[in-house]
């Protein structure tokens, strides 16, 4: 655990994870810098205890203005729309790696001490499960083709800089804070924004898609000790459970018991390029950072709900264009239905 106050930057501060993690950052007495374009985020989501900057990480002059003096970066921001980077995979490229690339180039300028990188358990395809971070990444679409590609240049950059760096691969998390009103990304929050409207959840295929989903907690219990833990450098470790790997279908029937509803899932055509199952292994985590699913499936869908109830349903915002539409578009995204 961190001995001495830093000079932190999270990007994607707006954002689900950023925000919270720059918030317990900020709680712990460092100085904490944030940093988001409000593409994917809440205003509300920003801590107050934080000094916020509204850019895209994209503005390398910008961003090389706000990494002077910094001592650690925590780079969370993502357009983190998987499925949707199969039709709109300028857009996600530019925003997950060029982004990525102008973070890692003004730290590396800066001679920041250790870079955090969120990737995406994305990075392992279509691999035997559960994934292990020894598994040679697999991408198969075009967003987790981002996330590996800045990956390396991550690598590459700290290694020729003495600059330690660490990835973390979190997955599926779930919380309060989370954007739902995002028709792309975010099965159990836009399954609850429906459900609150009286709309019948939407899924994708059969629905015997299999996810394990991290509650927000339990994943900042491994993205805080990234921040200075020694044994950590040059490490690349998986956050979240392996206890609980289920079904879309049973994702969907929680979040119908959850919220009193007797409306049937409605059911589309697959979707390009999606992973049939994708769990990630939790020893290394176990190992190194002491991890424990604190929170279960059915509490984390619980206080998701008790979140997005509170704060109100709210109509999907179809905020990305869409690249390309084909045959193979989902008619949700170009009828816009959900």
């Amino acid at each position: 655990m961190t001995t001495s106050s830093k000079k932190i930057l999270v990007t994607g501060v707006a954002g689900f994870l950023g925000s919270h993690l720059a918030e317990k950052l900020a709680e712990m007495k460092n100085e904490v810098i944030g940093v988001d374009n409000m593409s994917g985020g809440y205003k509300d989501n920003i801590p107050k205890n934080v000094k916020f900057f509204n850019f895209d990480c994209c503005e390398l002059d910008k961003m090389n203005e706000v990494m002077k003096g910094i001592d650690v970066v925590y780079h969370c921001a993502a357009t983190a729309h998987e499925g949707l980077s199969v039709f709109s995979p300028h857009y996600i490229t530019k925003n997950n790696l060029l982004a990525s690339v102008s973070v890692f180039t003004a730290a590396v300028s800066n001679k920041v001490k250790r870079i955090i990188f969120c990737s995406s358990m994305a990075r392992y395809g279509n691999q035997k499960t559960p994934f292990t971070e020894d598994m040679k990444p697999n991408p198969v679409d075009p967003y987790a083709i981002s996330k590996v590609a800045a990956e390396n240049v991550l690598v590459n950059l700290c290694e020729l800089n003495n600059i330690e760096w660490v990835i973390a691969v979190p997955h599926n998390i779930i919380g309060p804070r989370q954007k739902y009103d995002d028709p792309f990304r975010n099965v159990v929050s836009i399954m609850i924004n429906r459900i609150l409207q009286n709309k019948a959840p939407i899924i994708y295929g059969d629905g015997e898609q299999k996810r394990c989903f991290s509650y927000i907690d339990d994943c900042l219990s491994c993205m805080i000790p990234m921040l200075d833990q020694k044994n950590l450098n040059k490490q690349i470790i998986n956050i979240g459970p392996d206890e609980e790997f289920v079904t879309i279908n049973k994702v969907s029937e929680i979040c119908s018991n959850i919220t009193r509803s007797n409306l049937k899932p409605i059911y589309k055509k697959d979707r390009p390029r999606e992973v049939k199952h994708a769990c990630c292994s939790a020893d290394k985590a176990r190992k190194m950072l002491s991890y424990k699913t604190k929170t279960d499936l059915k509490t984390g869908i619980l206080k998701t709900y008790e979140y997005i109830k509170k704060r109100g349903a709210k109509p999907f915002e179809y905020h990305i264009n869409l690249e390309i539409k084909n045959e193979l578009t989902p008619s949700t995204w170009l009828d816009k239905e959900i």
